[in-house]
């Protein structure tokens, strides 16, 4: 029967910036031993690594954090350079003197490497270490510590193909043992204790002769992440995309997109919206041929020059490379009749903005299931049209196009924007 035995180590001193971290500890924990892993609270790392600074905690969180992901109040959980997400970015003002405040290591798994060579070279012995922080969890109450630094360790065990008790093959089970290890230590270590290192023994093989992965290994890669938008995350998720791949688009995920736009806004209680979904490539082809034939028209009545006319062709292009097409419609039969002509225009102008609204809504969802998407203006310009070209019922009028489907590439870096620019105060 295997054993796990957790051991704290007490004695450690306040640690400052250039403390001889390997020492201290080997001086403290004597019975260190091949095949044991040691756990170090990275504040302590950090202290010895001098990311001690005087500054305020608010602007040292955003020198921290490369994205917001969620935000209430003055509370903000954010990805930091690390790759971590959790709260205030690791700036902790705890067990630090007034006006200061405690940064992440620079490099956690690169600290975990150097702890481990110096305890090699002091010691002669071949030890695991993991540098562990804090972290609140979604869903769950409370925090544990979790492995951001790793060395010596191999951080994941991964079941997959194993059988289970009843022989059934496991499919995803890929334990995330450095985070357990971290854990566990913790509940020798505590928060208020001051015990910052302990010693994880009885788990001698996962110990590797290389560093290993470290910790970064842990760190789920974007593209993999079903939850990576948070809620400060959503709305700039939506971006404006023009070339797709050839990967088919997900029908069930497009009917989820237009649940959410169905949440919008709209005047009198009514249900303005209505979303036709071109899904064949005949459908689309009839669409944008029918609709490129009614602008050659018009702008060839308006004058324009073959060449003009060419370069505002080009702009619904995106259209035809798009894998799907939907046209939002507005069905405005609930508006109010006036018989005076601007009670009748702000009447029409209620409800064209709650589909915008809807509109909105959709291509957000849209990119919330991980679709690119591209609203194009064109059937407004022919609505009667684009309305035969798609045999729509009566009533529906189409109000542009958004084009879907998979970004061929990363979107351009989204340019930041200064609010008050764009308001008053009154």
């Amino acid at each position: 029967m295997s054993q796990l035995t957790v051991i704290g180590v007490d004695g450690l001193p306040e640690i400052e910036a250039g403390a001889d971290l390997a020492g201290l500890i080997s001086d403290a924990a004597p019975d260190l031993r091949d095949g044991d892993i040691l756990v170090v609270t990275s504040k302590i790392v950090s202290k010895a690594e001098g990311r001690v600074i005087r500054a305020d905690r608010e602007r040292a969180i955003d020198g921290e954090a490369v994205r917001v992901v969620a935000r209430r109040g003055q509370t903000r959980i954010v990805e930091t350079r690390h790759g971590l997400v959790l709260a205030a970015a690791g700036v902790d003002s705890s067990n630090t003197a007034a006006g200061t405040v405690v940064l992440l290591p620079e490099d956690p798994d690169g600290s975990a490497r150097r702890l481990r060579k110096a305890l090699g070279e002091r010691r002669g012995i071949s030890v695991g270490v993991v540098v562990t922080d804090t972290m609140g969890r979604p869903w769950r109450v409370g925090q544990t510590d979790a492995a951001i630094g790793a060395a010596g360790l191999a951080p994941l065990r991964d079941h997959r193909g194993e059988p289970d008790t009843f022989g059934n093959r496991l499919q995803v089970t890929v334990a995330a043992v450095g985070d357990e290890i971290a854990a566990a230590a913790d509940l020798v270590k505590g928060k208020t204790a001051q015990v910052p290192v302990a010693v994880v023994r009885g788990l001698a093989e996962l110990v590797t002769e290389p560093d290993g992965p470290g910790a970064a290994a842990l760190i789920r890669p974007a593209a993999e992440d079903m939850f990576r938008l948070g809620a400060a995350d959503v709305l700039r998720e939506r971006r404006t995309v023009r070339e797709f791949s050839s990967e088919p688009v997900d029908a069930e995920a497009v009917r989820r997109a237009i649940a959410a736009a169905l949440t919008a806004p709209a005047p009198h209680h009514s249900e303005p919206w209505r979303f036709a979904v071109l899904e064949s490539q005949r459908a689309r082809t009839a669409l944008l041929d029918d609709m490129l034939a009614a602008w050659t028209a018009d702008l060839r009545g308006d004058g324009f020059t073959a060449e003009q006319i060419a370069r505002r062709l080009r702009r619904g292009e995106p259209l035809r490379r798009a894998p799907l097409i939907i046209v939002p419609c507005l069905a405005a039969q609930a508006s109010h009749p006036y018989p005076d002509q601007r009670r009748s225009a702000a009447e029409r102008t209620m409800f064209v903005v709650a589909m915008g609204a809807a509109v909105q809504n959709l291509l957000v969802a849209l990119a919330v299931e991980g679709l690119g998407s591209c609203w194009v203006s064109s059937t407004l310009f022919c609505q009667q049209v684009a309305a035969a070209s798609l045999g729509l019922p009566p009533g529906w009028e189409p109000m542009g196009a958004i084009g879907v489907g998979h970004a061929a590439t990363p979107p351009r870096p989204r340019p930041d924007r200064d609010p008050e620019t764009f308001l008053i105060t009154l």
